[in-house]
């Protein structure tokens, strides 16, 4: 679709940056905080690079304030920010620790006092870990209890202070990562677990936002997914296919929960065939078309490219035959992993890639947009999207061209989806300064402040403004007009 002329960004549009507690926060173990799975998941070794944690991370807890005063001067009209359950909940349920939630009543007050929209983040995978030692973790129902009071008890206290509210940060990626991959807690790898798990994370997300409409019915509450669009190698109408059930498997499982209050059909079929369908109560049925998300949150970094299965590939002579003796087949055959039968992935000829393989593909920003908005026709709030990179400090400076032209492009193709139609009410860039990166340590760099600490220690902790943050403040003060 070509546009001559692209349409403004709305009045009041909400340019921001995102983070997470556990990536940011530290004080691991100060002012009554309990463990989180995190904590101990990350000093596990070979679990993370160079046995990297967030003990003390680049200690925005006691550097809040001068954070905030960068956010404001870059002009940011959000800030997305994550509660650590287990800092108010030390033990995931029961009682509350005061002092926790003293640090974000600061951190929020702070935030208005700046002129900021505070964004919160109810669950950014640091789930407490008496609650995985004790029930199971998201196993349990239990468990599903404990999240909805916890969110009670936030949503009840900052009722007159925060009006966004995301749910659950990426589902799709600590159910698999946790249950089906073993590359995060809890470290399982059990398709049917995976299943059961996300089963009953559907159920605490859709119990917590119609809970917000009850405290407040002006909140604006919805989950923020890691949305990708699945893309055929070519035109083989067997890729085709392939791609549609990349994206069934990928994002509509997922995200039709969210906004339908259902599983998609076929999906769903394929799944009770092979015995790995969730366990679905007469009640849950209710509970999950009851919930109406405000808007969807979309994490945006790439999407895929994907061929016909295995089983169903062709060679020069012959189609390829199920082999009764093939290992892996038999796997696939009894639906261990569901994944191997609907699609196999691809290398794009087209796209370029991050230092971290991570394929480069702001158009696929756009098509993403449409492709959520025009499925669920809910209003959007980018709530992360941004690039990772080794940063290297140059006579106290920071030249990320790199991250400006990624970003750049990103924004430009976001805009072309406003003016295609898609109602996107705000953008939060990943992330505002440097952070932990999960299982990468503070090699990947993704802030528009550099913080001055590696893999080996916290060094100073100095916060050191990239050239992206000068870029970012200027697209921020002119509402995104000369990109």
């Amino acid at each position: 679709m070509y546009h001559a002329i692209l349409d403004r960004f709305p009045p009041g549009f909400l340019w921001g940056a995102a983070s997470a507690a556990y990536q940011i926060e530290g004080a691991a173990n100060k002012d009554g905080k309990g463990p989180s799975v995190w904590d101990v998941f990350s000093k596990i070794e070979g679990k993370t690079f160079k046995g990297t944690n967030g003990d003390i991370a680049i200690d925005h807890y006691h550097r809040f304030k001068e954070d905030i005063a960068l956010m404001k001067e870059m002009g940011l009209k959000t800030y997305r920010f994550s509660i650590s359950w287990s800092r108010v909940f030390p033990q995931g349920e029961g009682e509350i620790n005061e002092l926790g939630l003293k640090f974000y009543d600061q951190l929020i007050d702070e935030l208005l006092k700046n002129g900021i929209e505070p964004m919160v983040t109810l669950y950014h995978w640091d789930l407490p870990l008496a609650l995985e030692e004790k029930y199971g973790g998201w196993l349990s129902r239990k468990t599903a209890d404990a999240f909805v009071e916890y969110a009670r008890v936030i949503m009840t206290r900052y009722c007159h202070k925060v009006k966004y509210w995301i749910t659950f940060n990426e589902q799709n990626v600590f159910m698999q990562l946790g249950y089906r991959l073993a590359a995060h807690p809890p470290g399982k790898s059990n398709f049917k677990e995976m299943i059961e798990a996300n089963h009953i994370v559907n159920l605490a997300n859709a119990r917590t936002i119609t809970l917000a409409h009850q405290i407040d019915p002006s909140y604006k509450i919805g989950p923020s997914f890691g949305y990708g669009p699945s893309y055929p190698l070519n035109s083989d109408p067997n890729n085709v296919l392939a791609a549609m059930n990349a994206d069934a498997f990928n994002n509509d499982w997922w995200m039709d929960v969210y906004a339908r209050g259902h599983y998609p059909k076929v999906l769903l079929y394929q799944l009770e065939k092979a015995g790995l369908a969730p366990t679905i109560l007469e009640e849950d049925h209710t509970v999950l078309k009851n919930a109406h998300p405000d808007f969807l949150g979309m994490n945006y970094y790439h999407g895929g490219t994907v061929q016909v299965n295995r089983f169903e590939q062709k060679t020069k002579s012959e189609s390829k035959r199920f082999d009764q003796t093939d290992p892996y087949q038999m796997s696939a055959k009894n639906a261990e992993d569901l994944e191997a039968k609907l699609f196999e992935t691809a290398k794009n000829p087209y796209l370029e890639t991050t230092q971290w393989g991570w394929e480069i593909d702001p158009v696929g920003f756009r098509i993403a947009l449409r492709k959520l908005y025009d499925r669920y026709e809910l209003p959007i709030i980018v709530t992360e999207n941004g690039l990772g990179a080794q940063d290297i400090v140059e006579q106290g400076k920071v030249h990320d061209q790199y991250r400006i032209e990624y970003l750049k492009s990103h924004l430009l193709e976001m805009k072309k989806a406003i003016t295609d139609g898609v109602e996107v009410i705000g953008y939060c860039a990943w992330s505002f300064t440097d952070l932990l990166s999960w299982l990468n340590g503070y090699k990947k760099r993704y802030g528009f402040v550099y913080v001055d600490r590696d893999d080996e220690s916290e060094r100073t902790l100095a916060r050191i403004k990239k050239d992206s943050f000068e870029w970012y403040k200027t697209v921020i003060d002119e509402n995104g007009e000369n990109l």
